[in-house]
């Protein structure tokens, strides 16, 4: 059984290699975990040494086929929590992800399927991030494009978000802005990239920043 620290070195390994490569570098994931290097190397030889994570010196460290899958089983449970979370408990959606960092690391298998299936096994979490299966597989979600991309006539409903800070979700929560919201696009200004949409009857102006960071899929 992993501790808590060991699962969340995974998560972060798992994270920083789909950001920024396979490899990823000691001084990265000190970042990451907000830690000194000398603490990563020291947690990256325990976890080489089950075989979760293959490392060589001054050369980055990258996840196994068996770190992979424990590290994507561990994103599995926080995002149904996150589910949880939202739809049984009413929970905003800024809210969720340091409660469901918690309850990531409850180790029952049983536990985590049994929730699944109370939820009628959702896809995605409330930010719209697919959800691992039972497996650790990662099925490719549907296509989606940002707001700014739709063009002028086009609509969709929001499938995501590439911010998760709590003053983006405050922003999104003021125009009533969440998972399954439709969104039409009215016109496009050229000048400083900003887009007027409609969104629950309402004309709305935003700036190129929030409309590259809510995706979109068409409709």
């Amino acid at each position: 059984m992993l501790t808590q620290s060991e699962e969340n070195y995974l998560k972060a390994v798992y994270s920083l290699s789909e950001e920024f490569g396979e490899s990823v570098s000691t001084n990265l994931l000190a970042d990451k975990i907000e830690t000194k290097p000398s603490s990563v190397t020291d947690m990256i030889k325990k976890l080489s040494e089950k075989d979760l994570i293959s490392y060589q010196k001054y050369q980055g460290c990258t996840l196994t086929a068996e770190g992979k899958k424990k590290a994507l089983l561990i994103i599995r449970k926080h995002r149904l929590w996150e589910v949880f979370l939202v739809e049984k408990l009413k929970f905003g959606w800024e809210e969720v992800h340091e409660v469901a960092e918690q309850l990531e690391h409850i180790q029952s298998v049983k536990l985590t399927n049994q929730l699944d299936d109370f939820l009628d096994n959702p896809k995605i979490d409330p930010h719209g991030d697919p959800i691992p299966d039972r497996n650790g597989v990662l099925s490719v979600s549907k296509k989606s494009v940002s707001l700014s991309e739709l063009e002028i006539k086009e609509k969709g409903v929001v499938v995501g978000v590439e911010d998760g800070s709590l003053d983006f979700f405050n922003f999104l929560n003021r125009y009533e802005i969440g998972l399954g919201t439709e969104i039409s696009v009215i016109e496009k200004f050229s000048f400083d990239k900003s887009i007027l949409v409609e969104i629950n009857n309402k004309e709305v102006s935003f700036s190129s920043l929030v409309s590259n960071k809510i995706f979109i899929q068409i409709q």
